[in-house]
């Protein structure tokens, strides 16, 4: 829907920048005082990750005036195929000095404003009441109704996006649009998923591409915001296929079950992830590393079985390991071939799949089944570094 400028223009633009901005100048939509709101606005990213990295590049490059960056992660190598922002000599640095430096080399007349610390219910508002419109590219399901409920109770609004393997989302909240027009984030997913059912990047991997493409829609709806242009995504998700190059718009509307949101919660708890800890952690029997190297070295009788995805098991595995990937666990024709009188040790990436396919087991009827704390990129860590992490 058409929506008016979110931003009003700055007093005058430097010769510097009407050279450096002319061919927005040249826009007969943007010109002098679009490029003006611009550089009067205040735009927090919350993460400088995969969508967090193409945002801030060409947010900096359009000339919004300052920039935030929520960020309190390091530079792994495995981000940098898909986060353009930080380079090779980045690695292991803090990811919000890595993105301001980027940005600085991109736009110097651009401030940045570095947030280095996790967001949460205690800094949330004060730094959202800094800033004019928030832009959330976070990868998970707590942060995500987060940003939606600080920003509803701050009066701002923002652009979400979402990918995951091939696909990706994005869409513009705002509670209190102009014209009774409001959404947030609950009107299209009111409740989280289970936590199993929410696979992130890292386990079930993401086309590095396909960032760039979401994340220009995000930056690309944020300029509209700012300068009042063209029609925003508000009331409307865009969903991309980028296997298929398909582009799908679903009409959004008001949830009219929705509970007026007045306070910010405990969203590990909403979304299932603290209970999941406090609920199963005493009842799953679990193996370190380090003991299941003793066990090994001592020829110990053991079953050690592996429950991740065959693309995983192809990248790296551990010697010795039978491969059963998590949904063929359960299969008749596998439980008969489980020795039920050896111990068996089951281990995922990091222990958070391998832990649930535990329990399945356990309801089976296997007593003797433990847990390998940290899954595969433990032992890679405490063992054998010799082996590929990923």
């Amino acid at each position: 829907m058409k929506l008016p400028p979110l931003v009003e223009p700055a007093a005058e633009l430097s010769a510097a920048e009407i050279a450096r901005y002319s061919r927005h100048l040249l826009l007969p939509d943007v010109g002098l005082e679009g490029q003006k709101r611009l550089k009067n606005a205040k735009v927090l990213a919350v993460g400088a990750g995969g969508l967090g990295s193409p945002v801030l590049l060409y947010l900096a490059a359009a000339g919004v005036g300052t920039l935030g960056v929520v960020e309190f992660d390091v530079v792994d190598a495995s981000n940098l195929q898909r986060q353009i922002i930080h380079g090779v000599s980045d690695v292991g640095r803090p990811k919000g000095e890595s993105a301001r430096d980027a940005i600085r080399e991109i736009n110097p007349h651009v401030e940045v404003r570095l947030h280095s610390e996790r967001l949460d219910a205690d800094n949330a508002l004060s730094l959202f009441a800094q800033y004019d419109l928030i832009v959330d590219g976070t990868d998970n399901f707590a942060t995500r109704y987060l940003v939606n409920d600080a920003c509803v109770l701050a009066g701002k609004p923002y652009v979400w996006g979402s990918i995951y393997r091939f696909e990706g989302q994005a869409s513009v909240f705002w509670e209190n649009a102009p014209g009774d027009a409001g959404l947030n984030y609950r009107d299209l997913y009111p409740e989280p998923p289970p936590p199993h059912l929410a696979p992130s990047c890292s386990e079930g991997g993401v086309l590095g591409i396909l960032c760039a493409s979401i994340g220009s829609i995000m930056a690309t709806e944020a300029v509209k915001l700012i300068t009042g242009l063209g029609e925003s995504l508000l009331g409307r998700l865009a969903v991309y296929d980028a296997l298929e190059m398909n582009y799908r718009f679903i009409t959004l509307r008001r949830d009219p079950q929705r509970t007026p949101i007045t306070e910010l919660a405990d969203y590990e708890f909403f979304c299932g992830l603290t209970a999941t800890t406090q609920d199963s952690a005493p009842s799953v029997p679990s193996i370190d590393a380090h003991e299941l190297k003793q066990w090994r070295d001592n020829a110990k009788d053991f079953q050690l079985i592996d429950v991740r995805e065959t693309t995983e098991w192809d990248i790296v595995r551990i010697a010795g390991a039978r491969h059963i990937p998590q949904s063929r666990l359960l299969d008749e024709e596998i439980l008969v071939t489980l020795n039920r009188d050896a111990p068996i040790v089951l281990h995922c990436k990091s222990g958070a799949r391998s832990q649930r396919a535990l329990q399945s087991l356990r309801e089976r009827g296997f007593d003797n089944v433990h847990n390998l704390d940290g899954g595969i990129l433990a032992w890679i860590r405490d063992v054998d570094s010799s082996l590929p992490s990923y």
